[in-house]
């Protein structure tokens, strides 16, 4: 690791103090260059390999989490749903996403992920994301998946 102030590559840097992040999915690490003494914090993480996405026209492409993001706060936009609702929700989703242990999910999958989640935190969120994922024509479109969040049914692969 090279040290971000004097710039030195292949100096040697060593790890002065670890500790994991809140969420236990991260470690900060002190470090101190020996070069120049200064101290500097870097993060580790997991590099996890994300499925890529086959879209309903047959394309592939590679998994979008800034774009999954987009989608829930579109379809919650002007909603009572707080920051740490809408990330947790997406950290379901990603879960699921990874969880699946596929190396293409078709994107009707994670459309579907979505909806469960928007189902569990606003029914007017659920209903605007439903009538883009599933493309709704008329007003009884909307009719009828009202009818299904009434009688609700686990949205599945």
């Amino acid at each position: 690791m090279y040290c971000p102030v004097c710039q030195i590559r292949g100096q040697e840097t060593r790890v002065v103090d670890s500790r994991l992040s809140r969420e236990g999915t991260e470690v900060r690490r002190r470090r101190e260059c020996m070069h120049c003494q200064r101290r500097f914090t870097t993060l580790e993480r997991v590099e996890l390999t994300l499925p890529r996405v086959i879209k309903r026209d047959g394309r592939r492409c590679a998994f979008e989490e800034d774009k999954l993001r987009k989608g829930f706060l579109k379809a919650l936009e002007k909603r009572p749903a707080n920051a740490e609702q809408v990330e947790a929700a997406l950290q379901r989703v990603m879960h699921q996403l990874h969880a699946s242990g596929e190396r293409e999910v078709p994107s009707h999958w994670i459309g579907n992920w979505v909806m469960n989640e928007l189902r569990q935190l606003d029914e007017v969120a659920y209903v605007r994301f439903a009538s883009v994922h599933r493309r709704f024509q008329d007003v009884n479109a909307f009719q009828d998946e009202i009818q299904r969040l009434r009688h609700p049914v686990s949205y599945e692969q």
